[in-house]
Parts: structure tokens; C-alpha cells; sequence
């Protein structure tokens, strides 16, 4: 067996080591400082005796080094190699696991009923799931991201150790999930623990008032880490998604990756800025009268809109009344919505000298039909055959194709298969 030393030696990048094992491209060390994948954190990089390491992986408690399938020649065993971990991986992987620890100290700090539900580490950016007794909101990623970058100000010490499974689980708020930290069991009764902070200091204190460093987080964990929090970088918060009842997921990133994106942040409130002639600092009051004054020119847009719906329903031309004693006004309208129409017909119904029912159809692409009647045509409760909208669109429909319904005094009907002047001239007949 031949675990891997990577996590409790992080500082490692180049050691010698025997060769036990070769199968086809899988070869297995004496010993190895290559990280195996874990819960969430990807295998390490690198060479052996100049040949890529394509993955590493943890199998029958042997660390395995799966070599690159373009070598010409592989080592044999019993051979001693070289073997180099690429340093700049393993860098940025072991800030990204430090500094994921890190924002969940943030969050114990921020969020009620917590819980941890994995993490994982891509090429540029890092996710952490937590459970939330509420789902997380954009003040809560700030201050999530404000703590955290507190927290790597404070050059918190990082330290790791393993300890007996019940002395682990007895710590006070260990975040300890065995499925996503497989790697922290290693498959004995031991669990490896990581501590950023002081073990025994206070929890909610933050060494602003010159105390001992706060214990800011503790958590069984397989991965490996940087010493102090300093060595992670600035942190920024990304996003946030929901990929399970319960589950807020949170995504950063850290050192170059952060850096650009708080860079474009900061360019695009500058532009901001500029184009609502504000500070930064302002932009949120610059914003609110923005969008106070958008409003204000939707209500008149809607209001002049009305306005000249309503005149181009009083051109509609009226016909003789009908056998029902019912006089319509039947025409077409050019550039509007089936919804617009509703107050402009009710508007033209009710002025005097108004026809006791309108018919609209929209022209262009999609053609439709509105009816409106007035309140006064309608008939009592006995059926005289007064005009009713929903029973027109239901004839329209029925004539022309498309689907609607409605009230006796407004209905809409759309999807027509006609020429709307052909529809104007069946309404006219009918």
C-alpha cells in the first residue's frame, strides 16, 4: 500500500522513488507526493523520468500514475525515477482547496442551519455547496467575499493533523461529510483534520482587537493546503446557483482568475459611472432615478399608445345595426398587441354616439382578432341574442382557423390562417 504524502507534505515537488509496479501505462511508486483526485480536488501534474503523469488516481490503496500514452518507453520495475509534481498546478490547486475552507468559515459567520455538500476545483474557478436554512441573495455573496478576503488579510495560520475518528467528530463545528471527503478517512479509523485559525480560539472573533487568531474554520479533509491563509490571493465571488432543494451553490476564484474578473467589475462600474455621470459610489441612487424615470416614460409611452389606439378604433367605420339591433365598427390595426386594446375599445364604448360593439384584426405576421361590447349591449339574464365578444372570436376562429376565447364584453382570438382584410370583410357580412 502506498498512500499518497501529498497532503501532509504539500511543499514537495520533486522527489526519487522506486518503481513496484508497471501494468500497461499504470505504474505504482514506493512512495509518491503526486495527489491522487479526491473529493473535488483534481490529480496532481507533472512527470516521471521525463513522461507525463496523464492522471493519478487512488486504487486498492495504491496510489496509481497513469503515464502518457504517447511514451516511447516506459520505466520497469525495481528502476528508480525521478519524479516532479508541476508546481504550478499543485500551487494554485492547494490555494483553491485552502481558500474553498475559508469562504465556509465566512458563511458560518453569515448563514443559519449550515451545511457543507462538496466542493470541487476546475481550471478557473472553484464551487462550494453549502446547505442554508435560506437561500443565499447578492448581499450575501458581498459579505461572504468581504470575510473571506478579511480572513486572507489576517494571515490566519493553516495546520493539519490526523487524530482518532471520535476525537475528530467531537471537535467543536467540524464540517465532516464523508461521502464528499473520502479522502480525510483514508480508509481507517483516523480522520485527517484541517484547521484555518488558532484551535481553541474564539469562532465569531476576527484578531481585530489584537487577540490570538480566531479559529475560522475546521473540517475533516484529504486535500492539501498552503500554511497561511495569505498565500491564497484575493478571493472573488462569481456566482450563485441552486442545483438542489436546499443547496446554494457559490462560485469563485482565486489569483490570476480573480484578479481579471475584479478588474472587469471594476471597468464596468467605471463605464457605468460615466455614462449616468456618477461616482462609483453613487451609482446606486444614479440607478434608482434611472429607473424612476424609465417608469415615468413607460407610463406616458402606454398612456400615448392608448391615445392612438383609441383614435384609430373611432375611424373604424360603422355599420347598419345588425338583426340583433347591435351596430359594429369593424376595421384594422397596424402595430399592436391583442392586450393594448382592451382599455382604448372600452374607452371608445363608453363615449357617446359609439357603436355598441368593435372588431379589431391585427395585421402583419400574425394575424388576430379583438371584440369588444359595450356594457349596454349585453342582454339580461334571458337569451336575446344581444352581441356577445366570446361567442364573435369563437366564430372568427372556427371560420379562419387559430384559437381564443373570452368574456361577453372583450375577447381575443390569434393564430388566424386569413388575410386580415378578409377577416374584415367576413365580420362585416356576417
Amino acid at each position: 500500500m502506498t498512500a499518497s504524502r501529498a497532503p501532509a507534505e504539500p511543499d514537495v515537488r520533486e522527489f526519487e522513488a522506486t518503481v513496484e509496479s508497471v501494468d500497461g501505462r499504470e505504474v505504482v511508486l514506493s512512495e509518491t507526493y503526486f495527489y491522487a483526485e479526491s473529493g473535488g480536488q483534481p490529480a496532481d501534474r507533472g512527470t516521471i523520468d521525463g513522461i507525463l503523469v496523464a492522471d493519478v488516481v487512488e486504487r486498492d490503496g495504491d496510489v496509481v500514475h497513469v503515464l502518457d500514452a504517447d511514451a516511447e518507453a516506459l520505466p520497469e520495475a525495481g528502476e528508480t525515477v525521478s519524479a516532479v509534481v508541476d508546481d504550478a498546478f499543485r500551487t494554485y490547486c492547494a490555494r483553491a482547496h485552502t481558500a474553498s475552507h475559508v469562504l465556509y468559515g465566512a458563511a458560518r459567520r453569515t448563514c443559519e442551519e449550515l451545511g457543507y455538500a462538496g466542493f470541487d476545483i476546475s481550471e478557473t474557478k472553484v464551487r462550494v455547496d453549502l446547505t442554508t436554512a435560506e437561500p443565499l441573495d447578492d448581499g450575501d455573496l458581498v459579505e461572504l467575499e468581504r470575510l473571506a478576503n478579511r480572513a486572507v488579510w489576517d494571515s490566519l495560520p493553516v495546520s493539519w493533523e490526523t487524530l482518532p475518528e471520535d476525537e475528530a467528530r467531537a471537535l467543536d463545528g467540524i464540517a465532516f461529510n464523508t461521502k464528499t471527503e473520502e479522502g480525510a478517512m483514508s480508509g481507517s479509523e483516523a480522520v485527517r483534520v484541517v484547521t484555518v485559525g488558532e484551535r481553541g480560539g474564539e469562532r465569531d472573533g476576527d484578531g481585530s482587537d489584537g487577540s490570538a487568531a480566531p479559529t475560522w474554520d475546521v473540517a475533516a479533509c484529504g486535500g492539501t493546503h498552503v500554511r497561511n491563509t495569505s498565500e491564497i490571493g484575493p478571493v472573488s465571488v462569481l456566482d450563485r446557483s441552486n442545483p438542489g432543494e436546499g443547496v446554494t451553490r457559490v462560485e469563485f476564484a482565486v489569483g490570476p482568475t480573480a484578479i481579471d474578473h475584479e478588474a472587469a467589475v471594476h471597468a464596468a462600474a467605471l463605464d457605468a459611472a460615466t455614462a449616468l455621470d456618477a461616482r462609483v459610489g453613487e451609482l446606486p441612487d444614479a440607478v434608482d432615478r434611472l429607473r424612476e424615470r424609465a417608469d415615468r416614460l413607460e407610463a406616458d409611452l402606454q398612456a400615448a399608445t392608448a391615445d392612438l389606439l383609441a383614435a384609430r378604433l373611432r375611424e373604424f367605420p360603422t355599420g347598419e345595426a345588425d338583426a340583433d339591433g347591435a351596430t359594429w365598427a369593424v376595421g384594422t390595426v397596424d402595430d399592436a398587441d391583442p392586450n393594448d386594446l382592451r382599455e382604448p375599445a372600452q374607452r371608445v364604448l363608453a363615449a357617446d354616439g359609439s357603436p355598441d360593439a368593435i372588431a379589431a384584426v391585427g395585421t402583419g405576421d400574425a394575424p388576430f382578432v379583438v371584440v369588444a361590447v359595450a356594457d349596454e349591449a349585453i342582454g339580461e339574464e334571458d337569451d336575446d341574442g344581444s352581441p356577445d365578444a366570446g361567442d364573435v372570436v369563437a366564430a372568427v376562429t372556427d371560420e379562419f382557423g387559430g384559437g381564443g376565447g373570452g368574456g361577453p364584453t372583450f375577447a381575443q382570438g390569434g393564430g388566424l390562417d386569413a388575410d386580415p382584410e378578409a377577416v374584415v370583410a367576413w365580420l362585416r357580412d356576417r
